[in-house]
């Protein structure tokens, strides 16, 4: 134990050596916050003697409880007659559920239901309710209701909107579903251990007793229920320490909240907070540059990381006329790296928007360069794209049934399973393809196989394949609007939850074929889709390759030689209705931050924007970083203040913010210090 406490910097030793109370260890990015979290536990148990019984440690995915349970034991002496409890919440959910859910008058011989039966359940109560939501849409806004600790019937209160009344009254009928049925969903294992914890004080006060000592990892992650569940666990000892960094917290949009660990020392008493500020990850130039730029947020508690490995080489701009352009540039540089002897699996290329892979994806098929797209799918393998690509191949053969039958009811016409194989049949039967049958048929057989809904659906769609057959090939600019107007096809993904990004995705592709009808007006529509079979037919080496991955399935991971392109306006940050600016530029602190030695931030002057090539502005946050000089980019030194900001003036000393209001280009703050009470500007004080 001795030898693992000397090989701890300073401030990860004051944080594995004490014992009782809360503690925040705030870890900046590659600060060793996972051999600190081990090395505590470690500690506890070894040194201080604290039965592993009594331990409970919480993780956010089974990788990284597998990852610290194996350190931790390394550290432990082996005659522990069991191993401290270290799991996901879930996990810890589970355990809970099996010893305590009867307290609900339910068996503890649940089922866990999986997203898919989730899905499938509430189709049918859907449709049972006359609903034409998108499933998915209800299955997340279920979710976050949840994950909020909102009940259906608090829920069904508060719904204003139409859309969300119909998703009130699907969620009540599920509950009373699943709760007949003694079935658990991902979200309720959270939800009712909350529930007996929060009704049963007995219970609570065993449980809390149980578990003396708390730790849980990853605490800028957590949402409001892991929040309130973490309150009643340590509420009968405050022995709960959570290490986080607020700069790295990037999943607002899937329910973590900020708010928990900015305010994490306001509630308890008592807390002590330990800032783990030496990184062990990258050089000092990159450190300076997400120093720099994560200063430009105001909602932040405050560190500046310092590098262990000292100097290194400069952080390198990338600046290229379009994305074709990028995507080869990045590719000889990469060629030219892996010539030099670089590991392949050291180099990655980030973006913010998953869209941005598609340019990268053909740049880097060109160049015959391996590499593997981690989080997400290769561009021509989504969901999206398969439908588009079969609407056009449709259009280039009408007699293609497998393409047919992929988007005949793609955006809804209303045409059923058992339409679809009562069609099949019947132009098997004829020897004919299923278009040409669905055609020819319209007026006389299909009246004893279809509804007239249906027969009305099928004639729009036919007339709709002609007309766009014709557009095609003799006004091919013009083809990609009047797709949209006939087809409706964005429409279609836009009320799913990711369905934002989907429509980024088709975007990308319409400004890809129009750029291609651009350069080659010549070009037919057979030359195109094989240029896409090429491809998206390219087989996906796993291993020493190049990995391709967006910002957000990078966080916790480290390469030697990074690239991140996308940095331009609208695309990183990312605008428009809801744009968080703190949370892209948190973003972009932790793109920085996989660095190790080599860093290349790119961008371009044009770039496809909503489906049309558009000319487009750098990112503010390379004249935040502080890499180049340039009066007109848009510089957002953040000065907002609120209500319980803590501040500090270099006379008056710390105190905290009582009233903010607008003043001119700053505010006026009405602050606390100690009692003494001051109005000041906030160009005098510092947040802390």
């Amino acid at each position: 134990m001795e030898t693992l406490l000397h090989s701890l910097n300073p401030s990860q030793r004051e944080a594995v050596e004490h014992i009782d109370g809360a503690m925040l260890i705030l870890a900046g990015a590659g600060s060793g916050k996972t051999k600190t979290l081990t090395a505590r536990l470690a500690y506890l148990v070894g040194e201080v003697g604290i039965d592993p019984a009594n331990t409970l440690t919480l993780t956010f995915t089974n990788k990284a409880a597998a990852e610290m349970r194996e350190r931790a034991l390394k550290l432990m002496p082996n005659s522990l007659s069991y191993p401290p409890l270290l799991c996901t919440f879930h996990k810890f959910g589970l355990l809970f559920l099996k010893f305590h859910i009867e307290k609900l008058g339910r068996s503890n011989a649940f089922v866990i239901i999986d997203s898919d039966d989730k899905k499938r359940l509430l189709r049918s109560i859907a449709k049972e309710l006359k609903s034409e939501l998108n499933i998915a849409f209800i299955a997340s806004e279920i979710s976050k209701y949840k994950n909020s600790i909102l009940s259906p019937e608090v829920v069904l209160e508060k719904a204003e909107l139409p859309d969300y009344k119909q998703i009130a009254a699907i969620y009540a009928k599920y509950q009373a579903n699943i709760e007949e049925n003694n079935l658990v969903d991902f979200d309720d294992l959270l939800m009712l251990s909350y529930q007996i914890l929060k009704q049963d004080d007995e219970i609570r006060r065993q449980t809390s007793k149980r578990y003396r000592y708390i730790m849980v990892d990853e605490y800028q992650d957590t949402n409001e229920l892991q929040f309130q569940l973490l309150q009643l666990l340590a509420s009968e000892h405050n022995n709960l320490c959570v290490v986080g960094d607020d700069d790295q917290s990037i999943y607002g949009w899937r329910g973590a909240n900020i708010r928990n660990i900015l305010e994490f020392a306001d509630n308890f008493s008592v807390c002590k907070t330990v800032k783990l500020e030496t990184n062990y990850r990258s050089t000092q130039p990159i450190l300076h540059a997400a120093n720099t730029l994560i200063e430009h947020n105001s909602t932040r508690l405050g560190k500046k990381l310092t590098s262990h490995k000292g100097e290194g080489q400069e952080v390198k701009l990338l600046h290229s006329l379009d994305e074709s352009m990028e995507a080869r540039a990045i590719a000889r540089a990469i060629k030219n790296l892996l010539e030099s002897g670089a590991n392949p699996d050291e180099i990655a290329v980030l973006y913010r928007i998953n869209a941005l892979s598609r340019s990268l994806e053909e740049g880097f098929g060109k160049e015959g360069l391996s590499f593997k797209l981690i989080g997400g799918m290769r561009f021509y393998e989504r969901a999206e794209i398969k439908d588009l690509i079969s609407y056009l191949r449709v259009l280039s053969n009408p007699h293609d049934d497998f393409s047919l039958l992929r988007i005949i009811n793609k955006p809804k016409r209303g045409i059923g399973k058992a339409s679809i194989e009562k069609l099949q049949k019947a132009a098997y039967d004829a020897g004919s393809s299923l278009f040409k049958y669905i055609k020819t048929s319209l007026t006389d057989q299909l009246a004893s196989i279809a509804s007239k809904k249906v027969l009305t659906a099928l004639g729009k769609m036919v007339e709709d394949i002609e007309l766009l057959q014709e557009e095609i090939h003799h006004a091919p600019g013009n083809f990609i609007t009047l797709f949209e107007e006939r087809i409706g096809f964005k429409n279609h993904y836009a009320p799913m939850p990711d369905g934002f990004e989907r429509i980024l995705n088709i975007d990308e592709f319409y400004g890809y074929f129009r750029d291609a009808i651009l350069k080659n007006p010549e070009l037919s529509l057979d030359e195109f889709l094989n240029d896409i079979s090429l491809q998206s037919d390219q087989d996906q080496i796993e291993e020493n390759a190049i990995t391709i991955m967006s910002i957000h399935a990078a966080k916790g991971l480290e390469f030697e030689h990074l690239f991140v392109i996308g940095l331009e306006e609208e695309f990183f940050p990312l605008l428009g209705e809801g744009t968080n600016m703190e949370e892209e530029r948190r973003l972009g602190y932790v793109a920085i931050t996989r660095a190790k030695s080599d860093l290349t931030l790119c961008y371009v002057d044009s770039r496809f924007y909503k489906g049309r090539r558009k000319m487009i502005d750098k990112s503010r946050f390379l004249g935040e970083a502080g890499l180049i000089q340039d009066t007109s980019l848009k510089i957002t030194k953040s000065s907002a203040f609120k209500k319980g900001d803590l501040v500090k003036h270099k006379i008056f000393g710390i105190g905290r913010v009582q009233e903010a209001n607008k003043s001119g280009k700053e505010y006026k703050l009405l602050i606390n210090f100690g009692g003494n009470k001051k109005e000041i500007l906030s160009s005098f004080v510092q947040s802390i």
